[in-house]
């Protein structure tokens, strides 16, 4: 659906994008995460066609038409109710289908409040609406900036339904700071920072290649203990205190851990009430790429 081979955008001497590739499948949830600076509302910008870049060069296999653009802080006029601003959007793709109007005003979680002027919504709301707005006329491509970030966790996770509803009928982009909610719905992530990809590809590949593994043992007694004990073994990388009565152990090898670590902890002689790997998230990974 969208190609991005080299491409780089200026503003005065600060260099805002460096020399990006991307490559979002037809039918994919996208996820593009970074730190606040990395360039992703630019980036979103010139994929929406709201800006151009300085070099390089962006493929996208649908017309204008078949796309839309939610930004991060929607406005609509006051005097207008909910159902009139998706009607309006709906006009803009060809005639209006009333049931379609309110289907996604149900969808978004605005259907009580329909007839409402929207001067008097929440941000929340409004991003609600945003979002009804945009998906009214069935776009093939949508582009959405921070969806949920001004929702509590229910809505949140109604939009992220929403979104993850649309794999496979169309392609979705968004941006988020929350990264647990693109581990939640995205098929393929770009981890964005300074102007740069640092990583670019599907979410599984991310986990799966964070090179790390770390175990979390908890035991009965003095976790310390059990901390200096391992600490002086040679396959051992770092061993420490991580909570009440757990430990933090991160090896050189799962194979060296599978051989070791319960010999181990059987040789110090405390109880272990669990051993279990500690799971890797985007977040994790996302601290580890961009610090």
């Amino acid at each position: 659906m969208i190609r991005v081979r080299a491409l780089g955008k200026r503003y005065g001497d600060r260099r805002a994008l460096d020399d990006i590739e991307l490559t979002v499948p037809d039918g994919a949830v996208y996820g593009l995460v970074g730190p606040n600076g990395a360039g992703k509302t630019t980036l979103l910008s010139i994929l929406a066609g709201l800006r151009r870049p300085d070099a390089g060069t962006v493929e996208i296999s649908v017309g204008v038409g078949e796309r839309a653009v939610l930004p991060d802080a929607p406005r609509f006029d006051k005097w207008l109710t909910a159902r009139e601003v998706v009607g309006l959007a709906a006009s803009l793709g060809g005639p209006v289908d009333p049931d379609r109007i309110v289907a996604v005003l149900e969808e978004a979680g605005l259907a009580e409040t329909a007839d409402r002027r929207v001067g008097g919504f929440s941000r929340g709301m409004l991003q609600r609406l945003g979002i009804a707005a945009t998906l009214v006329s069935g776009p093939r491509l949508v582009i959405l900036d921070e969806p949920a970030a001004a929702l509590d966790p229910a809505g949140r996770r109604e939009v992220l339904d929403v979104v993850a509803r649309m794999r496979g009928t169309a392609t979705v982009l968004f941006s988020s700071h929350i990264l647990g909610d693109v581990q939640a719905v995205c098929d393929r992530v770009g981890i964005l920072d300074h102007g740069r990809i640092r990583f670019e590809g599907a979410v599984s590949e991310l986990l799966a290649g964070a090179g790390r593994t770390v175990y979390l043992v908890r035991v009965r007694g003095d976790a310390r203990r059990v901390a200096e004990r391992l600490s002086a073994r040679e396959w051992v990388r770092s061993a420490g205190v991580a909570g009440e009565q757990v430990v933090r152990v991160e090896v050189t090898s799962l194979a060296e851990a599978e051989i070791h670590l319960v010999a181990a902890l059987a040789e110090i002689g405390l109880p272990v009430i669990s051993l279990e790997p500690e799971a890797v998230s985007l977040e994790s990974v996302f601290l580890e790429l961009t610090r």
